[in-house]
């Protein structure tokens, strides 16, 4: 078992801006932030109590998905490792990490390493991917991609176990009699699996630690997770999982500026209660994100939720 927060309490973290940019979620002033703006904002989420701090993972964006994705994707290890070394207690999630695109040694060398150095903080949470082209340039079979991830993740959980010779034997990877220090702190590192779709659900319930959705709406959530549920049942797998989702934007008080119909704003109270319903839903963490024009509103925002909702979350 390898679950990651106490069981019984709504959780939240967030998924760092800067880091990627795609224009879906990213506000204007992340284009010309910089390392000191990521790792100012990364402090604020480990004063305040963030469970964790996201970052995405994208090797090469081609020209026909430039515009909506942009091309800044940061490497998910290098940026984690920045992280650990700044913050003191916030946990560290690859959200998602497409392991696919990579050897499964290869993997397991960067992650533990992470792990070593952060003290144990590595939250590892994966996908399968959805670019063809980054997985042709890698010499990557895109239509196997599902079947790839499942072998890579066999390989994974044997070659971040605490053997410094670890031995898997399948039919993409196989090794052994090859060794890796460091090992990682945590005996096992706990994985969550992204992603909304039925194979990804199923990865999750079959294979995960946790489920991270794809921005599934409120509504959605119930019939998910007790698809997971099921599933899991019917596996054998008798841990429990640990479930997330992707919260509505945030902006803890009355923001003066339009920041969208879909934002959710107001007093800190109004939002915990607002929030609080995820956890009747069967969720045990939130990715929450706010709106902001430029860092200093985005570290106040982060600054108010964990002074003011947070606390009254579990209420």
């Amino acid at each position: 078992m390898a679950r990651v927060f106490p069981e019984g309490r709504l959780v939240y973290g967030m998924q760092l801006p800067i880091q990627s940019q795609s224009t879906i979620y990213a506000e204007p002033w992340e284009a010309s932030a910089t390392a000191a703006d990521l790792a100012e904002v990364a402090r604020a989420a480990d004063r305040a109590g963030f469970g964790y701090l996201a970052t995405c993972d994208h090797v090469a964006i081609p020209r026909r998905l430039a515009g909506p994705m942009s091309t800044v994707w940061y490497d998910p290890v290098a940026t984690l490792s920045f992280l650990a070394g700044i913050t003191g207690h916030v946990r560290l999630l690859s959200h998602v990490a497409i392991l696919g695109l990579r050897h499964p040694l290869i993997s397991a060398k960067q992650y533990a390493t992470l792990d070593h150095l952060s003290g144990g903080r590595l939250i590892l949470g994966v996908g399968a991917g959805h670019v063809q082209e980054e997985f042709e340039v890698l010499g990557v079979d895109f239509a196997r991609r599902g079947a790839v991830l499942d072998e890579t993740l066999e390989a994974l959980r044997v070659a971040l176990g605490p053997e410094e010779y670890p031995e898997f034997e399948g039919e993409l990877f196989s090794f052994k009699d090859l060794g890796q220090l460091p090992r990682p702190v945590q005996r096992r590192i706990p994985v969550w699996v992204g992603g909304s779709s039925g194979p990804a659900v199923r990865r999750a319930a079959v294979r995960g630690d946790g489920w991270l959705p794809q921005g599934d709406p409120r509504h959605a959530l119930p019939g998910q997770i007790a698809r997971i549920r099921e599933l899991r049942a019917a596996a054998g797998v008798a841990e429990p999982i640990e479930i997330g989702a992707i919260t509505e934007a945030l902006y803890v008080g009355e923001p003066g500026w339009e920041t969208g119909r879909r934002t959710l704003t107001g007093k800190a109270q109004a939002l915990a209660e607002s929030l609080r319903e995820y956890k009747a839903l069967g969720v045990d963490q939130i990715q929450v994100r706010f709106r902001s024009r430029d860092r200093a509103e985005l570290t106040d925002q982060i600054a108010a939720f964990g002074a003011d909702v947070a606390p009254h979350l579990n209420d």
